[in-house]
Parts: C-alpha cells; sequence; structure tokens
C-alpha cells in the first residue's frame, strides 16, 4: 500500500513536473518569436503607405531613389539599370557593390524583385504608376513625383527609409557646397544652359530640372523659355539659338553618332560660348544621378570646368 502511495506520488510530480516545463518552454519559444514589425506612414504622390520603422531589404527602381539610400548609408538589395547602360550607374562608384539587378527602369523585373523579399519599394509615379499595385502587393511601395524637384523626392525617400533627420543634415552640407562653388566660379549674374542630345531629339534643360535647379542654385540664370511640365524645350538644329548664354554644357544620350549631336554642334558656332566656354559632361551624372551625390559631381563639374576659366 505505502508502495502504491509512493508511486502514485513520484507520477504525480513528474506530470507536474511535466506541465511546468512545457508552459516554460512554450513561453520562452513565443519570447523568442519575432514581433509584427514596427511601421509607421508615409505620405507620398499616390497615398499613405504603411512601411517598416527601419526597413532592412529595399529595392529601388529609379535613380533617384537609388542616389538617395546609397548617400544616407542604406544600400537596396536591388536596383534597376538604364535601358542604354549594363549596370548601375558609374559615378556611384563601389557603394553599389553587392547590389543584384532587377531589370531595367523601363521594364523592372517582378519575379527578381519579389523574389528578394524586400520590405520596402521605391521608385517615381512617372516612371511605374502602372505597376503601382502590383509592387504594393510584394512589399509596401513609396513613390515620388519629378515634377516636386529633385529635393522634394529627396526628402520623401529619406523620410520613407527612416532617414529623415540624417536628409536634412544632408541638404545643408549640400547648401554650403553650393555657395562655396558660387563664390568659386562667380556664377551671380551670369547665364547657363544645358543641352541634351538624343535619338531624333535635342533638349534644352530648364531651372525646374535636376541639373537645372543645381545651376540655379549656384546663381546662374538659365534661358527663359516656353518649358513643358518637367522643365525641358525640345528644339531643332535651326533654334539652337535658344540655348545661348555665358557657359553651355551638354551631355549625350547613347552613342553619339545615333542622336541629334552631329547636327547640331555642326550649327552652333555663333553661340557666345562656343568653343571655349561649351563644356561636355556626363549624361548619367547630369540627367540620371538626380540626388545628393549626382548634384555634389554637378557641382564639382561646375567648379572643375569654371573656376579659373576666364569664361565669366
Amino acid at each position: 500500500m505505502r508502495l502504491r502511495t509512493l508511486t502514485t506520488a513520484v507520477v504525480a510530480a513528474t506530470a507536474l513536473s511535466a506541465c511546468g516545463s512545457s508552459a516554460g518552454d512554450a513561453e520562452e519559444a513565443s519570447a523568442q518569436e519575432p514581433g509584427p514589425a514596427e511601421t509607421r506612414s508615409v505620405a507620398h504622390v499616390l497615398g499613405t503607405t504603411e512601411v517598416p520603422t527601419d526597413p532592412q531589404r529595399v529595392v529601388t527602381l529609379d535613380t533617384p531613389h537609388l542616389d538617395t539610400a546609397l548617400s544616407l548609408d542604406v544600400t537596396p538589395v536591388g536596383s534597376v539599370q538604364s535601358d542604354v547602360a549594363a549596370g548601375l550607374p558609374e559615378y556611384l562608384g563601389d557603394r553599389t557593390q553587392g547590389i543584384e539587378v532587377v531589370g531595367t527602369i523601363e521594364e523592372p523585373d517582378l519575379e527578381a524583385i519579389t523574389a528578394l523579399e524586400p520590405d520596402l519599394i521605391l521608385s517615381s509615379s512617372v516612371r511605374h504608376e502602372a505597376i503601382y499595385d502590383q509592387l504594393s502587393q510584394i512589399a509596401p511601395t513609396v513613390f515620388t513625383d519629378y515634377t516636386d524637384g529633385w529635393r522634394a523626392m529627396f526628402t520623401t525617400t529619406a523620410d520613407a527609409l527612416g532617414r529623415a533627420e540624417e536628409g536634412e543634415e544632408a541638404l545643408a552640407g549640400y547648401d554650403a557646397r553650393v555657395d562655396e562653388v558660387g563664390e568659386a566660379v562667380g556664377a551671380e549674374g551670369a547665364t547657363a544652359s544645358i543641352v541634351r542630345f538624343l535619338p531624333e531629339e535635342t533638349r534644352i534643360y530648364g531651372p525646374e530640372t535636376f541639373s537645372g535647379s543645381v545651376l540655379a542654385d549656384v546663381g546662374f540664370t538659365l534661358p527663359q523659355l516656353s518649358y513643358d511640365e518637367y522643365s525641358m524645350a525640345y528644339v531643332s538644329a535651326e533654334q539652337i539659338d535658344q540655348a545661348d548664354a555665358d557657359v553651355v554644357f551638354s551631355t549625350t544620350y547613347g552613342e553619339p553618332g545615333a542622336t541629334t549631336k552631329g547636327t547640331v554642334t555642326a550649327v552652333w558656332d555663333f553661340l557666345e560660348a562656343v568653343p571655349d566656354c561649351a563644356f561636355e559632361v556626363d549624361d548619367d551624372e547630369w540627367m540620371l544621378g538626380i540626388g545628393l551625390l549626382g548634384a555634389e559631381v554637378v557641382l564639382d563639374d561646375v567648379e572643375t570646368a569654371l573656376a579659373g576659366s576666364g569664361c565669366l
């Protein structure tokens, strides 16, 4: 009888111990499981999106967002290349190391993007509004608007990345550099124009474009033309006099022989800036590098070209 009672007590104690262990294990496992990621609301051109407070796997589908992310020490897991170049923009150097190419700006590869399991996708409405819903099914998606200007795009992107404060500090640094370059080249009161040669068309870029706004920040006045909603004017070779200015910067999109460059430069000798104050600059940097890093390159190019040149 005593043996049976002792056995019963041991069994009961073992059962209680097992129950306590199971409960403890469950509590420990529950404590180790990650809870829901913290999110916050980001307002953008297509609405408001709940994004992770600290996104870790970012995919950028346009160069302004790639530039901004890298300038704020965020390396995306994926990005797109331009339609005329293999790989990511060269001016970004080794900052792009390890970033997977997921299609082109014109045609992002949705399957490749999904495979990267992003927690944030960044792009612009002018590029990808048609696939916004598809992108939003992959991950929280934030879009910017080119017509707002590069600084507004930078600020929205920085906010989406959880780097708003760092973004403000970076823009303050840009403003200080602008003042430095403007004084170094004597830009105040001078005129400048930007000409871009493309297949079948020639554009003059106005003060609301990326590179045009950087020149305006430095102190240059750009031509007053009938620009479109993106601050661009389209001219023929016979109309290139509209680009007349103290200084002319030009870029070429793609292979020069396949653009209007030869036709236009053959007849633009009458421009005041040609030849000594007409400078050819890199298209990726001035046209695609729409962000802080690209702006810094434009400022460097302006200072290098004009400081001590006698053009102004």
